[in-house]
């Protein structure tokens, strides 16, 4: 069924296979992951001024995050890649690296050509792999520590950025019908690997370090022991999701969360989707907004020093890719067509592309004041219910973005990690009760170790 589903799919995809480098027609495929109704409507406009501009042709498919890696193989067996994939993450690059579907020189030189200099220089990092440029990095979203001030100011807490602070915080405020913590749980989604990983490198807590499989180390243990007593202890019954965390905490009944920038909209009470429902929030849609705190950066005992977690989103041009027409997109995206881009949803697009060489703010300071995403009911800019402070720490948190294995050269590695989740399995064994934190870093670290060996 899987097989008979990817070939559907590839089939109302492409119907033929596109034409390679040396077979220039003007015309290419794009892949783009972000694939919800309101955003594909956004971006079909863009890529409407594009063609009208370029006279190259674009034919827009949105494909779903979790199903990108078979139907990417599947594409390439059957000679149909897409010419350029866009919004796609690291891990996901770095897979497709290593299984040589990449056009590296077309990325190098559209970096070149919009000068490397204009880019925050850890995006570039992290998508590079040493000299090789695997993609041009255009979006972050980064990982959030959200917390109730109001109802920590009133148990005389302080802001919780650090391990001891998180405990304190939940084991104060766990009481009758509020959870101490609304924190991931679930073994089938990459969220709680997320959400473990943001707590594990505040830690130093490594995947892979001195060329070892490294979940086993004494950092590690602590974290997981840590993630179990938050988790266990102190937050909800059962499984823990996405949805669930966020529920949770929008209903009041949790003063910590751990989510993404993308719930920055959902959070203001402008989503019609999504919508706060706390007692308070029934005649304030914005009280959450206003009485939550945020971290950005946490720091553990074994941390040297407070560390951001989050997503570099880029655009990947395929070994298959007609180049010049490909080029010129991601350039465009990248330039004229940046600001309609990270305006489609700039709660979770915060532009690694800081400015031009005439203007080295030009797209920061666009974002700034850009609008809540397209989802949003009334897109009131982000300045106007943000602080310039949150603001700043989350563009600041671009720089201090630590992932797993990357600059180790393990970015494959990460890749299989997030298509097998063997973290989010053991954080799901200890969390229910069926292992403890030791045993849960050790099946973890034989997990990952055994995935490692299937790759060399």
């Amino acid at each position: 069924m899987a097989g008979a589903l990817c070939a559907a799919m590839l089939a109302g995809c492409t119907a033929q296979a596109e034409p390679g480098p040396d077979k220039a027609d003007g015309k290419i495929t794009v892949w783009t992951l972000d694939n919800l109704p309101a955003r594909m409507a956004a971006q079909k406009k863009m890529i409407a001024r594009f063609e009208k501009k370029s006279g190259v042709e674009v034919k827009l498919v949105g494909v779903d995050e979790g199903q990108l890696p078979q139907l990417i193989m599947s594409a390439a067996a059957a000679g149909n890649l897409p010419d350029v994939i866009g919004s796609l993450p690291l891990g996901q690059a770095w897979q497709m690296y290593g299984n040589g579907l990449l056009n590296t020189e077309a990325p190098a030189d559209v970096v070149e050509d919009l000068d490397p200099g204009t880019f925050n220089s850890n995006a570039l990092k992290l998508t590079s792999d040493g000299g090789t440029r695997l993609s041009v990095p255009s979006d972050s979203w980064v990982q959030l520590l959200v917390y109730r001030k109001d109802l920590l100011k009133k148990a005389g807490l302080p802001a919780p950025e650090t391990y001891d602070g998180m405990l304190k915080t939940a084991r104060k405020l766990d009481r009758g019908r509020m959870n101490g913590i609304s924190l991931a749980t679930d073994p089938a989604d990459l969220f709680t690997q997320q959400s473990f990983e943001n707590i594990a490198l505040a830690n130093d807590c490594q995947l892979v370090e001195n060329d070892e499989v490294a979940l086993d180390s004494p950092a590690c243990r602590r974290t997981f022991a840590t993630y179990d007593t938050l988790a266990r202890e102190h937050g909800g019954r059962g499984t823990q999701t996405v949805d669930t965390t966020r529920a949770t905490y929008f209903a009041g009944r949790s003063p910590m969360m751990v989510w993404s920038s993308f719930l920055l909209d959902e959070l203001s009470g402008e989503r019609a989707d999504v919508v706060p429902s706390c007692p308070e929030c029934k005649k304030d849609r914005s009280f959450l907004a206003e009485n939550s705190g945020i971290t950005t950066a946490l720091k553990g005992p074994d941390g040297g020093k407070p560390v951001q977690f989050g997503e570099i989103t880029s655009w990947a041009t395929t070994k298959t890719a007609e180049t010049k027409a490909s080029k010129s997109f991601i350039t465009h995206m990248l330039s004229s067509g940046y600001e309609d881009w990270f305006g489609m949803a700039p709660e979770g697009k915060i532009p690694v592309r800081e400015g031009t060489p005439g203007d080295p703010d030009k797209y920061t300071k666009a974002w700034r004041s850009s609008r809540l995403g397209v989802e949003a009911t009334n897109r009131r800019p982000l300045n106007s219910i943000y602080s310039d402070s949150l603001l700043d720490q989350l563009t600041d948190g671009i720089s201090l973005m630590r992932r797993w294995g990357f600059t180790e050269g393990e970015g494959a590695l990460v890749g299989a990690t997030n298509g097998e989740l063997p973290v989010p399995k053991a954080v799901s064994a200890m969390t229910s009760g069926q292992t403890s934190p030791g045993e849960a870093a050790r099946e973890a670290q034989d997990e990952v170790d055994a995935l490692r060996r299937s790759l060399e």
